[in-house]
């Protein structure tokens, strides 16, 4: 196979992080619902509007499934709704698809999945806007808000991505993200949060929350039923514990990170900011941000993404086959909902991954193949084994949480210039 002199070789670790386990999905769910009271709270016979969302979360289809059987268990009739904003290129269809995407069918979960981009406008916030929330959530006895817990990829605060966020924007639809991702213009993201989640718990029958959270091996690492007057003191402590989870790159300044791919399903930014450190700037880290990196290669749209290339403008390069999977409708209405243009600007493409290599080598800085710092992942979700390159060597091989699975090699290309599988 083809190699080049101008590129380093590369060597394969596995990196170990302190992970609580994963927690038994069915068993748990069934005992946080009862902790919370959702027997005592609701009546037999009556509607539960459960809310799924659009990221890639570690066994959606079984935590909704669960969901759902423990519903029918106390004599509900549920019935799922996307929460998703803008996504699915804001429409029904495009929303139903994402879940399908995600293997959240209705022969999957047990229950009918309900698909609107209608609103119903349900208070004014203190702030003069108005307040969106799905129409069929709205219509229904009860909401259950179920989302994941984490960092969010370009607000900072003590709430970022959760069940408030769920309410907010998720539920919002079209009209409420639209509206929403304006105002955080001229407010904090934490404030507008608060506003409206206080208000949709105060009026939209939200009868309880489920927090999911992941730790670094993306193993569901706890799922945990909120009374819905405590969502916003316990998201807090949520996300603080996820925090300490997080995984990470192994070293923390690089000229080259190889992405393979990027989607909507891996983060709601197509790459996890908090990973690549570009969560306040799309092209440099902050002075307090780690890990540093002078430019991101990506070589491929997730196919769950559905077209979404949202995020590709963080890049500096891509791979031509990017351009070609991406929709660019659903990233051009992802982008402006969310107020993010650059997130939809387009890199530098090149027809094959030997001719961007070598160019992001060129302009990296006057280094021998030896010295340039270089690491490739598959995606911002799956950093549990790293391609890096042989300027880490020697830290590598001393360092407890890494074991080195093979010294440097070339990296091989095949006819056509692009990488061969066997390299990743």
């Amino acid at each position: 196979m083809p190699t080049s002199p101008e590129l380093p070789e590369l060597f394969r670790v596995i990196q170990r992080w302190p992970v609580p386990g994963a927690v038994p999905i069915a068993d748990t769910i069934w005992q946080q619902l009862a902790d919370v009271g959702l027997a005592q709270r609701t009546s037999p016979g009556q509607s539960l509007a459960l809310t799924v969302g659009s990221r890639g979360i570690a066994n959606i289809a079984e935590i909704t499934a669960a969901v759902v059987s423990y519903c029918r268990h106390i004599g509900l009739n549920p019935f799922v709704v996307p929460a998703m904003g803008s996504h699915g290129a804001a429409s029904a269809e495009g929303q139903r698809q994402v879940l399908a995407n995600l293997g959240v069918t209705p022969e999957r979960i047990g229950c009918e999945i309900r698909s609107s981009m209608e609103t119903v406008v349900v208070a004014e916030a203190p702030q003069g806007f108005p307040v969106h929330f799905d129409a069929h959530a709205y219509g229904a006895d009860h909401v259950l808000v179920m989302n994941r817990v984490k960092p969010h990829t370009r607000f900072a605060g003590q709430v970022e991505s959760g069940l408030m966020k769920m309410m907010l924007i998720g539920l919002g639809k079209y009209h409420g993200a639209q509206i929403y991702h304006r105002v955080i213009q001229n407010f904090s993201f934490d404030e507008i949060v608060r506003s409206v989640a206080r208000l949709v718990v105060e009026r939209c029958r939200i009868v309880a929350g489920l927090a999911i959270l992941e730790d670094a091996d993306e193993q569901t690492a706890g799922l945990v039923a909120v009374p819905p007057e405590s969502i916003e003191l316990q998201e807090a402590e949520l996300l603080s514990r996820v925090r300490q989870w997080l995984p990470k790159l192994p070293f923390p300044a690089a000229e080259i990170l190889v992405l393979d791919e990027i989607g909507k399903d891996i983060s709601g930014a197509g790459m996890d900011t908090n990973v690549v450190g570009r969560k306040y700037n799309d092209h440099a880290a902050r002075h307090d941000e780690y890990p540093k990196l002078h430019h991101i290669y990506v070589r491929g749209l997730s196919k769950k993404s559905g077209g979404n290339a949202t995020g590709i403008g963080i890049a500096e390069l891509c791979h031509r086959r990017v351009i070609d999977a991406m929709d660019p409708i659903s990233t051009r209405v992802n982008c402006i909902t969310g107020g993010h243009l650059t997130a939809a600007m387009l890199p530098l493409a090149f027809e094959t991954d030997r001719e961007a290599l070598e160019t992001a080598a060129q302009v990296s800085g006057w280094y021998t193949p030896q010295q340039l710092p270089m690491m490739s992942i598959p995606n911002t979700l799956k950093l549990g084994e790293v391609l890096c390159s042989q300027v880490f060597w020697d830290e590598a091989e001393h360092r407890d949480d890494l074991t080195i699975l093979h010294p440097p090699r070339p990296i091989e290309f095949d006819e056509a210039g692009n990488l061969v599988e066997q390299f990743r």
